[in-house]
């Protein structure tokens, strides 16, 4: 290796810059002494070794920032040094120049292959030198901040994690705490058996099904959508069903209470109307609802309903007809001046009445082609022998199967009534 060209100036770090570590890599004492030279000149930390071999070696129990090291050496050449270097250092780098004679593309573009970020001519001079060491640095510099970038990256990812589960646990319990709105999904009452279908979308949802008893010979049955998905709308559904709880009559907004503490209800549509009320005056939210609720005597299997915009209940004949019940209807939260109409029905016995949401309804095959009311009755008159619990749950399989997954796009919920009569049990 030839001699270093002379008048090296002394070349001063910016205030507070670190100096970066250079190792010296050459197999002539003499030249590792000149570059060493320099180098500390210039402001840089330098070690030296004589071969590749103890090079590796060092390299092994510390990161240098920049390696100068001649091509031809005694035994591991670097070239060789260059390849093992970059085979074994993991995420370490170090700006690798190769110092060499050699000029041959062929050669440069195995030194290249080999991991040499860079290569400099014997003889080198210095400004040359010193510009191939400002190169360097820039890429250690831009490696450096982006080290530190996905090291804050990963601290912030950790701790969206650390978020996310603390969420999911939250969720979870929400889940378990909705699931207790509609605890009796399977209960008898003299003259009919309920039972009650709820699948959320995810960890919640915004479907409300439910049932209680007014007195000993009238049930109410209702099915509720609140606008959106997630929390927000579990939230409002958490809000109404405490306002048609049968555990708490005082808070219903659906009960009179008459001076002897007996309990009567309001009409349908003036249930409809009250919640309306409710939304856009008390809650005050950019939700709003669907509904079916109704009111059946158990006795005479005289019923009344109100459908808001809400999905048609379907009843169930005995002899395997079906009637879809209800105009549509306006839905509630919408607009102030709506209003509701009341339906009346009649069940015998041995007919179910079966109220959902348009989870079910609009459910989609793999095409895209919802499931509709067509291909509701079809499953519904399919298992038509099996009592309502395990008919609603055949439905959902085969809701799955129409859909290809069991992962539902949307809160999949109803509730059958299976009207027995007073003859019943």
């Amino acid at each position: 290796m030839q001699n270093l060209s002379t008048e090296m100036p002394v070349i001063a770090l910016p205030d507070g810059a670190a100096a970066l570590s250079v190792l010296v890599v050459d197999d002539s004492k003499a030249q590792r002494k000149m570059l060493s030279m320099s180098l500390a000149r210039w402001g840089y930390l330098v070690e030296e070794a004589a071969s590749g071999e103890e090079a590796l070696v060092l390299c092994a129990g510390r990161r240098f920032d920049i390696i100068l090291s001649d091509w031809m050496m005694e035994g591991m050449s670097g070239l060789e040094f260059c390849q093992e270097l970059r085979r074994t250092a993991g995420d370490s780098y170090s700006y690798f120049i190769l110092l060499t004679s050699k000029s041959e593309k062929g050669e440069v573009a195995d030194g290249l292959e080999a991991g040499a970020d860079d290569f400099l001519t014997k003889p080198v001079a210095y400004d040359e030198l010193r510009a191939r060491l400002r190169a360097g640095e820039r890429l250690i510099g831009m490696q450096r901040e982006v080290l530190e970038k996905n090291r804050l990256l990963g601290h912030t990812l950790d701790e969206l994690q650390g978020v996310y589960q603390a969420l999911d646990r939250d969720l979870v319990q929400a889940r378990a705490v909705q699931q207790t709105f509609m605890r009796e999904r399977r209960a008898s009452v003299p003259g009919g058996d309920v039972s009650i279908l709820f699948r959320s979308s995810g960890h919640v949802g915004g479907d409300l099904v439910g049932w209680f008893r007014i007195n000993t010979h009238s049930v109410i049955l209702y099915s509720i959508d609140v606008s959106g998905h997630g929390v927000a709308s579990a939230m409002l559904s958490a809000r109404l069903a405490g306002l048609l709880s049968g555990a708490a009559p005082e808070r219903n907004a659906s009960l009179v209470l008459s001076s002897h503490a007996r309990r009567e209800t309001w009409a349908p549509e003036e249930v409809a109307k009250r919640f309306n009320r409710v939304i856009l005056d008390d809650l005050q939210v950019d939700q709003y609802m669907t509904m079916v609720y109704a009111q059946i005597d158990l006795l005479t299997g005289k019923g009344r309903l109100v459908q808001a915009g809400h999905p048609h209940p379907l009843i169930l004949r005995g002899d395997g007809s079906y009637d879809r019940l209800g105009q549509g209807g306006l839905p509630i939260g919408l607009l102030d001046e709506a209003t509701f109409e009341g339906i009346d029905f009649r069940m015998a016995p041995g007919d179910r009445i079966f109220l959902m949401t348009d989870g079910i309804t609009e459910c989609p095959d793999p095409d895209g082609e919802e499931l509709g009311v067509e291909g509701l009755i079809a499953i519904l008159r399919r298992h038509a022998e099996l009592k309502s619990g395990p008919l609603l749950e055949a439905l959902v399989w085969d809701l799955a199967a129409h859909l290809g997954s069991e992962d539902f796009p949307d809160d999949v919920s109803g509730l059958l009534f299976d009207y027995v009569g007073t003859g019943g049990s």
